[in-house]
């Protein structure tokens, strides 16, 4: 790994180039004050699983409009909701996971999503990722939420070498100062959709290819 890696000019690059964070996401004009409840980015990013956010966008609207507290979706008829998820595949287990959280955060935590990672993992269904966006997008507490985007640049800087996402969180949370753990998902996101891409990044254009270890031992050597 890159250990003299200058995370600050990276976030800075980053910052200017994207303004807006994925969803789910925070306030733009405050990035510190979260724009939705925890118990929405719970839902919502259970939804987001093998998903596009513009399906996670219409069906947790709808969701919310219809549900919007623990109580009120673990007692909505099980169809109805499938009939909502839908559009996230795999509908008829998320509209199952979704109403099991939501009993569990109305029985267990009376209403209130719990704010201890350890006690988010114990839910059905929550895995690191997840749990660590709720942290940040719910309760605008650092954590670093790894998804495929935030697991491919790091590795292709060449600031983690890891063969999985939890992998790659540990070696970022080990590396990466705690001030910028709050922004780098929403900023990796949006820069993996637009430059670094899955396929055919971008790398001409890229603001920190001086600072990447694909871009000077794959991209420069390959045939063009």
């Amino acid at each position: 790994m890159n250990d003299g890696f200058d995370y600050k000019e990276m976030m800075e690059h980053l910052r200017d180039l994207f303004q807006v964070g994925a969803f789910p996401g925070k306030n733009p004009e405050s990035p510190e004050v979260p724009s939705s409840t925890p118990f929405e980015v719970l839902i919502a990013t259970i939804l987001s699983q093998r998903t596009k956010d513009v399906n996670t966008h219409k069906a947790s609207k709808e969701l919310f409009k219809r549900y919007n507290t623990p109580k009120q979706l673990a007692e909505a008829p099980l169809e109805e909701v499938k009939e909502i998820v839908h559009v996230t595949g795999f509908y008829n287990v998320k509209a199952r996971r979704v109403k099991e959280v939501a009993k569990i955060i109305h029985e267990r935590y009376n209403d209130e999503v719990p704010e201890e990672l350890n006690e988010l993992l114990d839910l059905p269904g929550v895995g690191r990722k997840t749990a660590n966006c709720v942290l940040v997008y719910g309760f605008g507490e650092p954590a670093i939420p790894v998804d495929t985007h935030v697991h491919r640049i790091s590795n292709r800087l060449g600031i983690a070498d890891a063969k999985t996402p939890e992998e790659t969180e540990q070696q970022l949370v080990g590396s990466m100062p705690r001030r910028y753990w709050i922004e780098i998902n929403k900023l990796m996101v949006e820069f993996g959709k637009e430059i670094c891409r899955p396929r055919n990044p971008r790398c001409d254009s890229c603001p920190i290819n001086h600072m990447c270890k694909y871009y000077e031992e794959v991209y420069l050597n390959e045939d063009r």
